[in-house]
């Protein structure tokens, strides 16, 4: 095929260094979409350097070239940590990649050391919103920090070519406290050969004390209390004191396990789980709740979705972009308990009710497809790495496409 003048520039190569707060010592929503874009770009020649903490046996098997940064666990809550920046050594690492761009996905202590070498080299720098900071304050007593942070975002993107945002509701909570970007957005996918209702196991069920005809009421995710673990707890507890006949079943680990424990003595607790287990224990429950108002994205919430449960959900950014109330499930208002627990009620009691909202659940989820939803990160990257040539608008250029395009004249 012939090459045509507006292809015939040189385009600029790809190699993407990432910078992230979470790639591989701890599994969560961040890390696992992370480590799935890093993926991605490489299956198609695109390079990447990922510069993030790490640990010595981390529980994630990373994709990609990982540069260690220095970093410390963070007081009282030691799965997340805390970067310090580069270090010479991943200094040095950053120089010899050659970056053509940066990605930074925590602008952190080490987002902002990527930010002063972006502008000292004069190379352009994107950031994508993974982690709402300011949603969780509450639940730690310092609210103070709210306006710091907000101050801080809103200098931090600002510099940024383009804002990655996983849903529009998220893009206007950002609006609404001043962030002024470039926004794109950026959803997540699922699995769908992984996560569908082909994977419920009765035997499964059994081996953990569940008979087949018994409603099982899911929570699924990190076991800490901005997830919404004390509303979980409080709807299991109200299904109890009705006498509604159900099961419980929470998958996950954390600081929160013990307390849930104390308070719901009769649930199963499958401590961590991924894969394939992971999957088998979605399809396995029928009624997935999740609390949570801290999301940018509900990850598990989709996940449940295509593994063909019906979600309650609180009506936040997270959650509210993937499920439609009254049809895959139910919205509630975050922090009411009394309202999730009547949404649960519906679902437990009504086998109809389930069966119909589990196909829309199914349906809608199908429509996330994780090909489709990073082949929009490679359109983005080349928007600012090899953005179209303007069009040449001078009489002769004109008339050279229009005769290209109807003959002489």
């Amino acid at each position: 095929m012939a090459v045509t003048p507006e292809r015939a520039r040189a385009e600029t190569p790809r190699r993407i260094a990432l910078f992230t707060g979470a790639y591989n010592h701890i599994a969560d929503g961040v890390s696992l979409t992370l480590n799935r874009l890093v993926a991605y770009l490489e299956d198609r020649d695109v390079e990447v350097e990922v510069f993030a903490p790490t640990v010595d046996h981390p529980p994630i098997r990373h994709n990609g070239t990982l540069i260690p940064v220095p970093s410390f666990a963070l007081p009282g809550r030691s799965e997340y940590r805390v970067s310090l920046g580069l270090s010479r050594t991943a200094r040095r690492a950053l120089r010899l990649f050659k970056p053509t761009l940066f990605h930074v996905a925590t602008p952190d202590f080490l987002g902002l050391h990527a930010m002063r070498m972006a502008m000292l080299w004069k190379t352009p720098i994107v950031s994508s919103y993974h982690t709402h900071f300011s949603s969780y304050l509450s639940y730690y007593n310092i609210e103070w920090l709210d306006r710091p942070i907000w101050l801080w975002l809103r200098w931090y993107y600002a510099r940024c070519a383009h804002l990655y945002v996983p849903t529009p509701t998220m893009i206007d909570v950002l609006k609404a406290h001043g962030v002024r970007a470039n926004f794109r957005l950026w959803p997540r996918g699922v699995d769908t050969g992984r996560f569908n209702p082909q994977r419920r196991d009765p035997g499964w069920r059994r081996t953990l004390g569940i008979e087949d005809d018994e409603v099982v009421v899911a929570f699924v995710g990190r076991l800490v209390r901005e997830k919404g673990t004390d509303i979980f707890a409080g709807v299991i507890k109200g299904l109890r004191r009705r006498g509604i006949p159900h099961r419980t079943l929470i998958v996950g680990d954390g600081p929160a396990r013990p307390e849930l424990a104390a308070r719901l003595p009769e649930a199963v607790f499958t401590g961590f789980l991924a894969g394939e287990e992971l999957a088998r224990a979605y399809a396995s429950a029928d009624v997935f709740v999740f609390p949570s108002a801290t999301e940018t994205f509900g990850n598990v919430t989709l996940e449940a979705m295509a593994s063909g449960l019906p979600a309650v959900c609180a009506d936040a950014p997270g959650s509210n972009s993937l499920v439609v109330h009254g049809e895959t499930g139910y919205l509630a208002p975050p922090g009411r308990t009394d309202v999730f627990l009547e949404y649960v009620v519906n679902l437990v009691e009504d086998a109809a009710l389930r069966r119909q909202m589990s196909r829309a659940a199914l349906q809608r989820a199908r429509t996330y497809d994780w090909d489709a939803v990073m082949a929009r990160m490679l359109t983005y990257y080349d928007e600012i790495l090899n953005p179209p040539e303007p069009a040449d608008r001078s009489p002769r250029a004109v008339r050279r496409r229009l005769q290209t395009t109807h003959g002489s004249f």
